[in-house]
């Protein structure tokens, strides 16, 4: 077998319609367009989200509350879920490398569960009881910048 001897499998190319030639090709007199009207018209394109001049729906939708532009998402991680890492010393970087938080997001623990060891943890934030229960093992918590 050579090069040149390759070809498309049967069926595989498909040549385009051809429209517009003529009433025995089946697309011919108006092409495939229907009759008068806008659509029929060459260079139509209709905007986003138009429905034909009633009321659009993203209009007749009521509007309901806002979106705070200071907002805060952290990636929430519970202690019961650090208690079962093998490290003594916890990073975000280690806990988005373990899948307990997401990339690029500030992560903040939380107290549920309990913690048998002590852990070295550092987070962006610490609910009051993750902190108390970290400390009470005989480990440390460090608050850092986010």
């Amino acid at each position: 077998m050579k090069l040149s001897d390759l070809s498309p499998a049967p069926g595989a190319k498909k040549s385009r319609k051809r429209v517009g030639r003529g009433p025995g090709s089946g697309t011919g007199k108006t092409a495939g367009r229907g009759h008068k009207g806008q659509k029929s018209r060459t260079g139509y394109s209709r905007r986003v989200g138009f429905e034909g001049g009633q009321m659009p729906l993203v209009r007749r939708v009521p509007k309901r509350g806002f979106t705070s532009l200071t907002k805060v998402e952290y990636a929430v991680v519970n202690i019961a879920r650090l208690a079962e890492v093998e490290e003594d010393e916890i990073t975000p970087e280690l806990m988005v490398e373990l899948g307990l938080a997401k990339r690029g997001r500030p992560v903040k623990v939380l107290g549920d569960g309990e913690i048998g060891k002590a852990l070295k943890v550092s987070a962006h934030k610490f609910s009051q009881t993750a902190r108390t229960k970290i400390e009470a093992a005989g480990g440390s918590c460090q608050e850092l910048q986010s």
